[in-house]
């Protein structure tokens, strides 16, 4: 079969739904380097900060890595602004329908929410609300997206910081998106793994002197 038999949906056999699962599971194992293909046209999206939305990705993913984060952390902290392409007013809830199929809960909580908690840093000046995120106040994910924001996220504009080529984060983006869609063993429903290690932090750190 090159195609399937038919032109509607409610036509199709067992044998063109094999056909057409098989393709979509060869797609889906690419979708790692689609990603980090449009992570770079982020260099032609909003401008005005002083390093382009591209860089600013790098470097939250850089400082994310240089704390000791784990995989799920950095390829959320690198792909966490990937909706400000296609989707500027929701890009938080673009990105995380992006990973919510193959990283922790508490990544994807992370990343949908972070534009509210964002806002704490600008909103004021505009005459909006910067405390916005304060209705997520007493959720189990609540200090990590305070975190996320602070140490990764509102810092990362900074022409002069040491950052990381996308070529380094692409074993994590691809390790990512290798895994079993939606397997429980990876969404770990409930759980919480601090963004900073220490020790593998002080082991990165020696490592890129």
């Amino acid at each position: 079969m090159a195609t399937v038999k038919f032109t509607a949906m409610k036509d199709g056999d067992r044998d063109d739904y094999e056909f057409l699962t098989a393709h979509e599971i060869d797609y889906a194992a690419k979708t790692g380097e689609r990603l980090l293909d449009a992570l770079v046209q982020l260099d032609e999206g909003l401008s005005g900060y002083k390093i382009t939305r591209l860089g600013h990705s790098l470097q939250a993913a850089t400082r994310a890595w240089r704390d000791g984060a784990d995989t799920d952390w950095i390829a959320c902290a690198l792909l966490h602004d990937i909706g400000d392409i296609y989707a500027p007013y929701n890009h938080d809830e673009y990105a995380a329908s992006i990973l919510k199929p193959f990283v922790r809960e508490q990544c994807t909580w992370v990343v949908e929410k972070h534009g509210d908690f964002q806002r704490l840093y600008y909103a004021h000046h505009l005459g909006g609300n910067r405390h916005a995120r304060d209705r997520f106040a007493g959720h189990a994910y609540f200090d990590d997206c305070d975190q996320f924001c602070e140490r990764w996220d509102q810092s990362s504009f900074d022409p002069d910081y040491e950052t990381l080529p996308i070529d380094f984060f692409r074993p994590f983006v691809l390790e990512v998106f290798a895994r079993k869609a939606y397997d429980p063993a990876v969404i770990r429903a409930g759980e919480r793994v601090p963004l900073v290690d220490p020790e593998t932090a002080r082991t990165r750190t020696g490592a890129s002197a």
